[in-house]
């Protein structure tokens, strides 16, 4: 019986239809990524230009001008997501966290007022990341489909706009708390949502889930240091 000689060449494993899908996610989740840690920077620039703003014209007409600005906010997330698949997305989007950058001015003009405020905006900034590498690394490695949240998420983000548009007419204290309250909890939620239907191909363009990080990721900053500012701002 004659010996059977190894094949000592080395084996190419054509990629399977999973293998593709893997590599589609794995780009999307490391594009998405990239592009929101790119964000942080005109949102950082903008920031720095808003301290040293004057925002009274804002208070001349404060109903207005909210109505204004979040119409202008909205009217660039449709932009934005109109043009998803081009560089004019990218650029839309950039131009958006800039300008996000600079509405952070009079809040973070209120902070900085108060004798512990820098260290209160620290505080939100480091529970913001906590908070989104925690609910990000679940998301990206439990076998879990947290797809179920997608419907309480829509019902949730129409009950908070309404929220914010009567409290814009009422100026309560009281809801406005309540309403950061809710703020943090849902966009804690919609970064677990948005990262899992990535990692599970259900969202395939790295632009809007960028976006939709992007804005869970400021509303939780906001949200969590208004929330500080309230409990723990040492008055000068």
């Amino acid at each position: 019986m004659e010996p059977r000689l190894q094949n000592s060449s080395p084996v190419y494993q054509i990629p399977t239809s999973g293998d593709s899908l893997a590599l589609q996610r794995h780009r999307v989740l490391r594009n998405t990524y990239l592009l929101l840690a790119i964000s942080l920077v005109p949102t950082m620039i903008g920031a720095m230009l808003g301290i040293n703003i004057s925002f009274a014209f804002l208070a001349k007409s404060p109903v207005m001008s909210s109505i204004l600005i979040l119409a202008g906010i909205y009217g660039l997330f449709f932009a934005i997501e109109a043009n998803k698949n081009s560089g004019i997305g990218v650029v839309l989007l950039l131009g958006l966290t800039f300008l996000m950058g600079i509405l952070l001015g009079p809040l973070l003009q209120v902070a900085l007022r108060l004798q512990n405020g820098g260290e209160l905006i620290g505080l939100a900034a480091g529970g913001t990341a906590a908070v989104f590498f925690v609910l990000a690394g679940v998301a990206s490695t439990t076998k879990r489909d947290f797809g179920y949240l997608g419907h309480f998420l829509m019902v949730g983000a129409v009950v908070l706009m309404l929220a914010v548009v009567a409290n814009i007419f009422f100026a309560n204290v009281g809801a406005h708390l309540a309403i950061c309250a809710g703020f943090v909890l849902f966009s804690s939620m919609l970064i677990l949502f948005q990262v899992n239907q990535i990692v599970r191909g259900g969202e395939t363009n790295y632009i809007s889930a960028t976006l939709t990080l992007y804005i869970s990721i400021y509303n939780l900053f906001t949200s969590l240091l208004q929330l500080l500012m309230a409990f723990s701002g040492n008055r000068q």
